[in-house]
């Protein structure tokens, strides 16, 4: 429902939102604590004498026995009752605190208070009392009485002390905040300071001593108290607006983005960026934010923004024309080409760091869009004029940045930050969900399977990815998450929409058949032959591995998907004839892969499982065209290995292959084979130019044995290369002395030799496959 004031707006959400919180300036709240380095002072107590710090157990009985029963007012009483007050006071005027840096301490704890208490005018601090708690002490719920003109504010100095328990508790306006006054160490000093008016109580301690120093923050000069910042209104109207954005009733035209970017005034490093770290206004414009966030359901945080824009420039100068010369003046902008803008250095209200890596930020999400048009960028490089390119810049911007989002939206804002951050998001649900042992019904699954719908709904296109390697794609990363959701719904909407049009390798190929199987097996067997039709062509290898795993024996429980359609999609586009084989073109985001031996063996595997007359169908194929699945390359190592596998070698497809390559053997080793009986040596050479020629003819005179070139480094260069192309029976030698240096070429049995070595080798095979 939205309020009138929101029906009256025209702009944007990324413009009114700004706008509101451009008139909270002054930080502050009803309280404030902190911690301060402690140059120890010198504490002197009438009665006692120096009070060593950390307070000793045998001084704070000390204290105790100088000390009077501390009071409290009940209208114009004072009273003393220790079931409302148990505690020990000693005034002011018989505490003495001296050292030289005491005073430039309490002047740092005085300032950080009234920054923290939003108090813009002068302050001092009064002493008031000296307070020993020991164990039991408290101090029930109550407000201070005005203890000195001026004061607004009571200022608490926790002295270094061990003890437990004894937190202050302080509320206004239906607003708690529990404070335990430990410094992290001796050195430190921690501090509170908060309005008179509010109602504030100290718990018992539970066990040591609690030492502090009470003061009464005084207000300098005329007018009115300090009072705590009051942004009620505008926390209100913001949290209307936020509510209505989460809820999707923003009026604007245009559509509401996910999130919301609000930078900051002032520099942040990465290191020193909190919430507790906000200065001046954009300390105030956080806590009113926070409020205003709490009460809408939306999530806050504080991150840095990046923005990088890039673009023409031209010269603008009247001297001359060096950029290094006249400097960035003399170039003025003309357009700006590219422009991203990212978030990083996540951080929470509380201070933890948010594991939340890097967001993109979407048009409409700055808030006010336009807000660097007239900001000086952090870093600014111009680039002169080169050849045919124009001269171009390239700056930056970086800002500490508050960022929300409705709770409702979570899911798609983190889906719109991208894969990097998605997936190990949707991992980390996954593995929280399993180790919990709960149901499919459960918020973390329910969770999960909303972010896998997000995730779905903005997958990449194809051309965005890389060619998977060893490691699993993206896409299998997906599935593998999916899988261990037990998430059929996502893992079938994957399969159908996606994985068909994805870059899919050999690599995906174990996680997608582990999500396979939570479907029903025609269902899978269907999803399964889509990725083969789509991807055979490109990878027959990948989708003959992808059968093979699908054929084998299934785990327990678990149905084999139905395979044979895709076994036929695969054996429907084997390459064929070299000669016609179809090339995508040249600027295809794909290249077909190599035939191997590997693809065999995955083959005739998958197929002698799947069906019987695919596997007849396919080996026909191998064999038809050994042009492309040769027998030597290809074939016989393929069959080598499939002869191992004892579940396979009787299959009538190994053993038709295994019957070519023996009767390939027998035909080879069956040629005559002798060494050379002179030194005529094959001179078939595939260039005619004179020296190739010359050497042609040395190759064939069955009479000599060496010939000497004797060239230009160029001509020896080629006679070398036609050599080492057509596997001469030569050893070459050059030799360096003279000019032109000569090449020295001596026949050898190279050539006999390499067919002793085969004939060696196919004897082993036909043993072997025999």
């Amino acid at each position: 429902m939205t309020t009138p004031w929101m029906e009256e707006l025209t702009l944007s959400i990324a413009h009114e939102l700004p706008a509101l919180l451009s008139t909270v300036r002054t930080p502050g709240d009803f309280c404030t604590a902190g911690t301060i380095e402690l140059a120890l002072p010198r504490l002197t107590v009438q009665g006692v004498g120096p009070v060593a710090l950390p307070l000793l157990p045998v001084q704070a009985k000390a204290l105790i026995a100088v000390a009077d029963r501390a009071p409290y007012g009940r209208g114009a009483q004072t009273l003393v009752d220790t079931s409302v007050r148990r505690t020990w006071q000693i005034g002011a005027e018989r505490v003495r605190i001296e050292g030289a840096f005491w005073t430039r301490t309490l002047q740092a704890i005085v300032e950080k208070a009234a920054e923290g208490l939003g108090v813009t005018t002068a302050a001092t601090a009064q002493l008031y009392k000296l307070l020993v708690y020991d164990e039991g002490s408290f101090f029930i719920e109550h407000r201070d009485t005005e203890k000195a003109a001026g004061m607004f504010a009571t200022l608490v100095v926790a002295l270094p002390s061990l003890h437990t328990g004894g937190e202050l508790v302080v509320r206004h306006k239906g607003r708690e905040v529990r404070l335990d006054l430990q410094g992290p160490d001796p050195s430190m000093a921690a501090f509170a300071a908060f309005y008179a008016d509010c109602v504030h109580e100290v718990r018992p301690v539970t066990s040591g001593c609690r030492l502090v120093l009470v003061y009464n923050l005084v207000h300098e000069g005329r007018g009115r108290l300090p009072q705590p910042p009051d942004y009620e209104a505008e926390t209100q109207r913001i949290a209307a607006l936020l509510a209505a954005w989460g809820a999707g009733e923003w009026g604007s035209d245009d559509e509401a983005p996910a999130k919301l970017v609000y930078p900051l005034e002032h520099a942040y490093t990465s290191a020193e960026l909190s919430f507790q770290a906000l200065k001046g206004a954009d300390a105030a414009a956080a806590a009113v934010l926070a409020a205003a966030a709490q009460r809408s359901g939306c999530e806050l945080h504080v991150a840095l923004l990046t923005i990088e824009e890039s673009g023409s420039a031209e010269y603008s100068g009247y001297g001359g024309r060096s950029w290094r010369d006249n400097g960035d003046d003399e170039f003025e902008i003309v357009e700006v080409c590219n422009r991203s803008a990212v978030l990083s250095d996540w951080r929470c209200p509380d201070g933890a760091a948010a594991e939340l890596g890097v967001f993109p930020v979407e048009d409409g999400e700055l808030c006010p869009p336009d807000m660097f048009e007239d900001m000086d960028p952090d870093e600014q490089v111009f680039q002169e004029a080169t050849g045919n390119e124009g001269a171009s810049f390239e700056r930056s911007y970086r800002r500490a940045a508050l960022v929300l989002w409705p709770m409702g939206r979570r899911l798609e804002v983190i889906s719109q930050a991208g894969l990097p951050v998605s997936l190990p998001w949707l991992a980390s649900l996954a593995r929280r969900w399993q180790d919990s042992g709960a149901l499919t019904d459960s918020p973390l699954w329910q969770e999960a399977h909303e972010l896998a719908g997000h995730m779905l709904d903005a997958w990449p296109d194809r051309a965005d990815w890389p060619r998977p390697g060893e490691a699993p794609s993206t896409a299998a990363r997906m599935l593998a998450t999916l899988a261990q959701l037990k998430d059929a719904a996502r893992i079938e909407a994957f399969l159908a929409d996606i994985s068909t049009a994805s870059d899919y390798g050999k690599s995906d190929n174990k996680a997608l058949l582990e999500a396979a199987a939570l479907l029903a097996p025609r269902r899978a067997g269907v999803l399964i032959e889509r990725i083969v039709r789509a991807s055979a062509a490109k990878d027959p290898g990948a989708c003959a591995d992808l059968l093979a795993r699908g054929a084998a024996a299934p785990p327990p429980g678990r149905p084999a998907p139905d395979l044979v359609a895709a076994a036929g999609a695969l054996v429907d586009a084997l390459p064929g004839d070299p000669t016609r084989a179809s090339q995508p073109p040249a600027n295809a985001w794909w290249r077909r892969q190599e035939v191997s031996s590997d693809l065999i063996v995955d083959l005739v595997t998958a197929l002698e499982r799947i069906d019987a007359a695919l596997a007849r169908q396919a080996v026909d194929h191998l064999l038809a065209w050994p042009k492309t699945y040769g027998l030597d390359a290809v074939i016989l190592p393929a069959v080598r290995r499939l002869i191992s596998q004892a579940t396979i070698r009787d299959t009538p497809g190994v053993q038709r292959l295994r019957a070519a390559c023996v009767q390939h053997l027998r035909a080879r080793t069956a040629e005559p084979l002798q060494p050379p009986t002179n030194w005529t040596r094959a001179a078939t050479l595939n260039c005619r130019c004179a020296h190739c020629s010359e050497l042609a003819g040395f190759l064939r005179n069955p009479d000599e044995q060496s010939w000497t070139l004797k060239a230009a480094e160029a001509v020896r260069t080629h006679v070398t290369s036609t050599m080492q192309r057509c596997r001469c029976d030569l050893d070459l030698v050059t030799q360096r002395r003279g000019s032109p240096y000569s090449l020295i070429c001596t026949k050898n049995q190279a050539s006999y030799e390499r067919r002793e070595k085969q004939r060696r080798e196919d004897l082993q095979d036909l043993e072997q496959l025999a």
